[in-house]
């Protein structure tokens, strides 16, 4: 049977190789997975205690509205529980938007390089993908240029603040500058996985300006920071209209009672979120001072992951690393690897193989 004919030319999405796969193929009994933006430190001990001591009715179906997450994100965020839309970790908000909100008439605005499925579920439904270059020299997203793309076919517009695999943010003045000339039926949605690994002073999230902008929508998710990435939990945040056309859209049990209840406890233990954090910069500042040592290009990052040029030598960089057992992620700008902070010792670790192979 022939599918849809807007699946003609996509590709499943390929996540970082598993490390059971690596350890098989290449017989190393040690590998560091550094290619998927996980948290290296796992998630807080307080989620620790809970999954161990939780015994979860798994014949029941879980709680098709996640009432009780809802509650605790509203509290935290300060917004009202009408205005969450909780899914399967981003990847499956992404596809509910989309879904809800796409047709073959229509355009979405892209940053490129960003994180690809902004226009892989685009594609799906038909609608056309507009890519704007970030700034080439700070990796910045060109959101002058992004206006200028808009017309009146734009539906969507992607912000992903901080951006993948750039690492790179935009200021909350600068996206507030950028609403303020964005048709008010345009949805502009603003990506913050990484948000929580911010640590310029400066605003850069765009929930303070939620309610001056109807047709803004911002994201978050607890597969990055909060390391419960297995559990599949992110969510969105906007007006009720949004939300309501949303949630129609949304498989009527699409989160599981476990992630739920895991979210509630990882969003109270804001003391792992800073320590998390304050790690991570120690480490990206020790990246950072290696890559400007030995003169390699790089994007200034506020995130858990660098990007960084090696010249034309990434293929052979990805795959000489993989057989020290470190999988990283290549293929996202030719020429360019991004590779996730992980704990210390294996940072020092990868940079040493990174420099022995450079140096040939």
């Amino acid at each position: 049977m022939r599918g849809k004919e807007t699946l003609k030319g996509l590709r499943p999405y390929t996540p970082g190789r598993p490390i059971e796969e690596v350890q098989k193929e290449y017989g190393i009994e040690k590998i560091v997975k550094l290619a998927s933006n996980e948290n290296p430190f796992g998630y807080s001990n307080e989620v620790k205690k809970f999954l161990q001591e939780t015994v979860t009715d798994l014949q029941l179906y879980p709680d098709g509205g996640a009432v009780a997450l809802k509650e605790a994100l509203a509290e935290y965020y300060q917004v009202e529980t009408e205005q969450l839309i909780v899914g399967a970790g981003l990847d499956e908000v992404i596809q509910i938007v989309s879904r809800a909100y796409l047709t073959p008439d229509d355009e979405i605005i892209v940053p490129d390089p960003t994180f690809p499925q902004y226009a892989h579920h685009a594609i799906i439904e038909g609608a056309k993908v507009i890519k704007v270059p970030v700034d080439e020299k700070t990796g910045e997203m060109a959101l002058e240029d992004m206006l200028k793309e808009v017309t009146e076919n734009t539906k969507i517009i992607w912000l992903c603040n901080p951006n993948n695999p750039t690492g790179t943010y935009v200021s909350q003045e600068k996206i507030t500058r950028f609403l303020e000339q964005v048709p008010k039926n345009v949805l502009v949605i603003s990506d913050e996985a990484y948000q929580e690994f911010v640590t310029i002073e400066e605003e850069s999230s765009t929930l303070a300006v939620l309610e001056q902008f109807p047709n803004l929508m911002v994201m978050k998710t607890f597969s990055k920071a909060y390391g419960i990435a297995g559990l599949r939990v992110g969510f969105g945040i906007a007006s009720r209209d949004i939300i309501q056309i949303l949630e129609v859209t949304r498989l009527p049990f699409n989160t599981n009672s476990l992630g739920q209840q895991a979210a509630i406890v990882a969003l109270k233990d804001q003391d792992f979120i800073k320590e998390t954090s304050r790690i991570n910069r120690e480490e990206l500042t020790a990246w950072e001072s290696f890559l400007e040592k030995y003169e390699m290009p790089y994007y200034v990052s506020q995130t858990n992951f660098i990007f960084f040029s090696v010249g034309d030598k990434d293929q052979e960089v990805t795959q000489y690393l993989l057989e020290q057992g470190f999988i990283i992620r290549g293929g996202l700008k030719p020429g360019w690897l991004r590779i996730t902070i992980g704990l210390p010792e294996d940072n020092e670790t990868l940079r040493k193989h990174l420099l022995a192979y450079l140096a040939k």
